[in-house]
């Protein structure tokens, strides 16, 4: 908005105009002048400096110009510039603090197939499988964590490539049996760790990373992303349908998690491993999920005390209960795991000798809490269990015929 000298009024004690209106008005209009012309071929230049220059005019001059929301914009937009360029720097250099740590997991397989155009053979021919994941290194002398899904097929050679290239064959040293985790084992010395945090006190909308082998080819891609939310539970499958497992308790990010990423570690801006990459869902952009650290590093305090992963072991084949199947079978609860076997697979519903056995826990049983776990659809009775060690004791609550009960176990010991 242009302003005109003659609307600045100077008035004296007796209310006439003053003597020296006409000079202060051209002064005024001098000293406008020149501002506006100043901070335009200052603007060409880089405005910021122009008003630097402008803020030291005189307050109800700057009102007038309109200044102090310039200044507030030119402001924010520099704000933004350098949180953006601190949150650009932080990732560069937490990129290069933990890739040396991380490898890719590959594996061959020798499989036989039916070979309709070998009419002189025996109709078949043997081809190699190949495959991979990603892990990071945990001891310098060469402990590798992983998913147990990339690892599971004990008929097939692995081979972990390290970023510098080196290769080195693989051991698959333990599988934890509640979770999609595995640790795997080098012969190596002094190399490079990644540094474990904690997935306690997360918070939504925190910036991640996500470095993987992606497709089993591009190593040490990264992605990044924001934690978009935490305790998710899903059901996974592998690529063929075949084999699904319930997982839960999961981290959920919109840093893209390819197929070959499985088992790569999820970081946050100061460079700790929160979580460790595990499924994306199929057909969706921006989803995918990761294990809690927290979960992880009981198995790993597990493997470093004994040589294997060990949970604590009840002994009981369940089915979630839903309201549904509460209404249809008339169950007194709608939130629990209903003991029952499984007649198709030849799982009892309680397995002879086991704590929950011993325990007088029966087929029919609805458990609802493990001590001070609720178990149900937000919390897993194999996830709950993961919160206790092998031998110690808890208090089982479960229905049985419309009432109440509890009992003592003596949990158990259990491990792949």
């Amino acid at each position: 908005m242009a302003i005109n000298p003659d609307d600045i009024k100077i008035i004296d004690s007796g209310g006439a105009e003053h003597p020296l209106m006409k000079e202060r008005k051209a002064n005024y209009a001098g000293l406008i002048g020149f501002v506006l012309i100043f901070g335009f071929v200052m603007g060409i230049f880089g405005g910021v400096a122009g008003m630097v220059l402008a803020s030291s005019l005189p307050e109800d001059v700057q009102q007038k110009l309109g200044l102090a929301q310039v200044k507030n914009l030119v402001s924010d937009v520099v704000r933004t510039e350098k949180v953006t360029v601190d949150e650009e720097s932080a990732t560069i250099e937490v990129v290069g603090k933990v890739s040396p740590a991380v490898v890719s997991i590959l594996f061959t397989k020798s499989v036989t197939v039916s070979d309709p155009f070998d009419l002189f053979g025996q109709g078949q021919r043997v081809i190699e499988e190949q495959g991979g994941g990603t892990g990071f290194i945990i001891t310098a002398d060469g402990l590798i964590v992983t998913n147990k899904h990339v690892v599971s097929d004990s008929s097939a050679k692995y081979t972990v490539v390290l970023s510098d290239g080196k290769t080195y064959e693989a051991k698959v040293a333990a599988l934890d049996p509640t979770l999609d985790l595995a640790i795997v084992k080098i012969e190596a010395t002094g190399l490079p760790v990644v540094q474990l945090g904690s997935s306690d006190g997360l918070k939504v909308g925190q910036r991640v990373i996500a470095i993987g082998n992606a497709l089993s080819e591009f190593q040490n891609t990264v992605t990044t992303g924001v934690l978009s939310a935490t305790g998710r539970s899903l059901v996974a499958s592998d690529a063929s349908g075949g084999r699904s497992e319930s997982l839960e308790g999961l981290l959920q990010t919109d840093a893209a998690i390819n197929l070959g990423n499985s088992g790569g570690p999820l970081v946050n801006l100061r460079g700790y491993v929160i979580g460790i990459n595990t499924v994306t869902a199929s057909g969706a952009e921006g989803l995918g999920f990761a294990i809690p650290i927290d979960e992880a590093k009981v198995a790993i305090d597990s493997f470093t005390r004994t040589g294997k992963i060990i949970r604590a072991y009840l002994g009981v084949n369940t089915i979630q209960i839903t309201k549904e199947l509460a209404q249809k079978r008339s169950l007194p609860v709608e939130d629990g795991f209903w003991v029952i076997g499984d007649q198709y697979q030849g799982v009892p519903a309680i397995s002879p000798g086991s704590p929950a056995d011993k325990a007088g826990i029966r087929e029919g049983d609805i458990i609802v809490a493990i001590g001070s776990e609720v178990v149900g659809k937000n919390n897993s009775l194999i996830a709950a269990l993961r919160r206790f060690s092998p031998g110690e004791q808890a208090d089982v609550k479960f229905y049985r015929e419309g009432s109440e009960k509890t009992v003592k176990v003596r949990l158990g010991e259990r491990s792949d």
